[in-house]
C-alpha cells in the first residue's frame, strides 16, 4: 500500500510527513540541541547527571582527542563496546563530531564474535569497558585495531564516588578481570588531553554512513547495516512526532533499561530524547531487578522504554507495584512481540497503556507504531510518516488487504545497504527501494498491521536476534557432533528460547558438555536452553535439514 493509503487512516495528531533532507547531518542536529537545551539534564546514571552543556563539552574534548592524538581520519570506523553508562553518548557523539563511523558492539560478545565484527567493519579504534577488556586483549592481535581506549563504570562520577564504584566492581564483585593492553589509553585521560585542544568540524554528507549496526542473517554471518545520517535523522523525525503526541519538549524523564548499542534504544534515547531536550535515565544492568526498582523509586519518570520480558519481570515485584506512576504517560514496546497478558498487567499496575511498534536494524529501526491514544493491542500499529508498506507473495506480487504475505517497507529510514555485501543487499532491497523484512504480516482495512509469522528461521530471545546457522556452526565444531539443527521454541520469560537437535558421533556425549562448549563461544542469549539427541534429523531429498518439521513438532507440544 502506498503512503496515501495509510495517511488517509492516520488518527488526529498522527504526523503525516517529514523532511529527511532538512538537516545535513546528525552533527548539525547535535550542535543545535546541546545549545538549545544547555541547562537540561541529558543523561543520568548511578546518580550522576550529565547536562546538555556538559555533553557538548565532553564530546568536543573526545573529538579533539581523536583528531589530535590518534592517527584516525574522518570515515574511519570506531567500535564502541559499552553498556548504558554516561560514557556511551560522550564517545558516540564525540566520534561523530570527529567525522568517524560508529560501530555499535555488544559488550556481552564472545571473543569469536568480537573478532568477526572488528575485522568485518575494519575498525581502527575500540572504546571498551574495563570489564570486557580482558576478552578484547585476546582478539586485538588478530584485528586491525590501532587505538584502544578503556573506561570503568564509575569514570564520569566525582572522585570519591568514582573510586568507590570502580573498587567495588573490581575487588568485591570481581567483575573486572585483569588485562594488559599495550598502549591502551584511559578515557578520562583522553578527555583531559582533548579538553586543551579544539577539533575541526568535518563536512559530512547526509548520505554518509553514521553507524554500522550489526545484525544477523539466514547465513548466520553477522552483517553491518549501513545507517546513514539521513536514515537516522528520518527515523528520529518520524518518532519525534509520535512521541510528542503525549510528551513535551524539555520536560520529560524517560527510563532507558535497554542497551543503547541496540538500535531500538539508540534511536529513542540518543536521537529522539536528545533532539527534544528530554532526559534519559540509564540503567546499566536491568537484570538486577531490585537495583532497577530502587532507581525507579527515587526518580520520577514520565516515559518508559522496554520489551515484553522486562514488563513481566517488573510487574511481578511487589516493590515495583508500589511505585507512584502518576507521571507516567508513555510506555513503548519493541524488539519482540508484546503479549496481551504483559500489556494488561502493565496497564493494571501503572495505569499506562503500552504502545507497541515494529522495526528492524535495517530500518533504523522504526517502521510502524501504535499511536498513543489509538492503541490496538495485537497489532504493530501504523507505518510512521513517509513510510509505505505492502505484503507480497513468494512471486513478489502485492497481496490485497487482509491476506498474509511477506512485509515489505519503503521509506527514508531504510538502510543504505549491508557493509561490503552487495549481493546480500540486493537480496534484501529491490531496485525500487522496497526492503523485504522476512516477516509475514497482514495489513488491515483500518491501516493497522499485524505480524502473523516469520518467514525466516530467525529466533528472537528477549528482543535479540539469534540465527540458527550460527548456533549450529558452533555446535558442529565440537569433535563429537555430527549434525545439529537449532530452532526457536516458546518460552514464557524470553518469548523464545533456543532448542538444538544433535546427532552425535559419541554415545556418551552429554547436554552439559554441549552447553559448556557453547558458553565459551556464544553470547548467553544464544546458548541452547534445551538439547535433544537424535539418531537422525529430518532432511529434504537433497540433504538439507528440515528445521520447519522440527519446529512444527515442537510447537504442537506447546499447544
Amino acid at each position: 500500500m502506498n503512503e496515501e493509503f495509510f495517511q488517509e487512516r492516520y488518527p488526529e495528531g498522527y504526523p503525516r510527513t517529514i523532511d529527511p533532507d532538512k538537516h545535513n547531518s546528525l552533527v548539525e542536529i547535535f550542535d543545535g540541541f546541546v545549545k538549545r537545551f544547555a541547562n537540561n539534564p541529558a543523561f543520568t546514571c548511578l546518580g550522576q547527571t550529565l547536562t546538555y552543556a556538559e555533553l557538548d563539552k565532553q564530546t568536543a574534548a573526545f573529538a579533539a582527542y581523536l583528531q589530535n592524538e590518534t592517527s584516525l581520519q574522518a570515515g574511519d570506523r570506531i567500535a564502541v563496546q559499552l553498556p548504558n553508562v554516561l560514557q556511551y553518548p560522550i564517545v558516540v557523539f564525540g566520534a561523530m563530531r570527529a567525522g568517524m563511523v560508529v560501530v555499535n558492539t555488544n559488550p556481552l560478545y564472545t571473543e569469536r564474535e568480537m573478532e568477526h565484527q572488528f575485522n568485518d567493519s575494519g575498525a581502527k579504534a575500540l572504546v571498551v569497558l574495563a570489564n570486557m577488556a580482558a576478552k578484547a586483549e585476546k582478539v586485538l592481535p588478530n584485528t586491525g585495531i590501532k587505538h584502544v581506549i578503556v573506561t570503568q563504570v564509575g569514570d564520569m562520577h566525582g572522585a570519591v564516588k568514582r573510586t568507590l564504584i570502580n573498587a567495588v566492581l573490581k575487588h568485591v564483585k570481581k567483575e573486572v578481570p585483569a588485562f594488559n593492553i599495550a598502549g591502551a589509553v584511559n578515557l578520562r585521560d583522553a578527555l583531559k588531553q582533548g579538553a586543551g585542544k579544539s577539533f575541526s568540524p568535518v563536512n559530512v554528507d547526509r548520505n554518509d554512513v553514521a553507524v554500522l549496526q550489526y545484525t544477523g542473517g539466514t547465513t548466520g554471518v553477522a552483517k553491518g547495516a549501513m545507517l546513514t545520517h539521513r536514515n537516522l535523522m528520518a527515523n528520529m523525525m518520524q518518532c519525534h512526532g509520535l512521541f510528542n503526541m503525549v510528551l513535551q519538549e524539555g520536560k520529560e524523564s524517560v527510563v532507558a533499561p535497554l542497551p543503547l548499542y541496540h538500535i531500538y534504544a539508540f534511536t529513542v534515547h540518543c536521537m529522539v530524547m536528545l533532539e527534544t531536550g528530554n532526559h534519559s535515565i540509564l540503567i546499566p544492568n536491568p537484570r538486577d531487578i531490585p537495583g532497577f526498582i530502587k532507581v525507579l523509586q527515587s526518580t520520577p519518570f514520565s516515559g518508559f522504554v522496554g520489551l515484553n520480558t522486562l514488563f513481566v519481570a517488573l510487574c511481578n515485584q511487589e516493590a515495583f507495584r508500589n511505585i507512584n506512576f502518576s507521571k507516567l504517560k508513555l510506555t513503548i514496546s519493541g524488539g519482540m512481540a508484546l503479549t496481551k497478558d504483559a500489556a494488561d498487567q502493565w496497564k493494571a499496575v501503572t495505569g499506562c497503556e503500552i504502545a507497541e511498534g515494529f522495526g528492524m536494524t535495517e530500518t533504523s529501526p522504526v517502521v510502524s507504531f501504535n499511536p498513543p491514544g489509538y492503541i490496538k493491542l495485537g497489532t504493530i500499529g501504523m507505518p510512521v510518516a513517509g513510510t509505505a508498506c505492502k505484503v507480497i507473495d513468494d512471486a513478489g506480487n502485492e497481496l490485497p488487504l487482509g491476506e498474509p504475505g511477506e512485509l515489505c517497507v519503503k521509506g527514508p529510514q531504510v538502510m543504505k545497504g549491508y557493509w561490503q555485501r552487495p549481493e546480500a543487499t540486493a537480496e534484501t532491497i529491490d531496485a525500487d527501494g522496497w526492503l523485504k523484512t522476512g516477516d509475514m504480516a497482514v495489513i488491515t482495512d483500518d491501516g493497522y498491521m499485524k505480524i502473523v509469522d516469520r518467514k525466516k528461521d530467525m529466533i528472537i530471545v528477549s528482543g535479540f536476534n539469534v540465527y540458527p546457522n550460527e548456533v549450529e556452526d558452533v555446535i558442529v565444531s565440537h569433535p563429537d557432533v555430527m549434525e545439529a539443527a537449532a530452532i526457536g521454541i516458546p518460552d514464557p520469560k524470553t518469548s523464545e528460547a533456543v532448542k538444538v537437535f544433535i546427532v552425535s558421533k559419541n554415545e556418551n556425549l552429554t547436554a552439559a558438555e554441549i552447553t559448556a562448549w557453547c558458553r565459551e563461544r556464544l553470547t548467553a542469549y544464544k546458548i541452547p536452553r534445551q538439547i535433544e539427541f537424535r539418531d537422525e534429523l529430518p532432511k529434504t531429498n537433497v540433504g538439507k535439514i528440515l528445521r520447519r518439521e522440527l519446529r512444527d513438532a515442537e510447537l504442537a507440544k506447546h499447544k
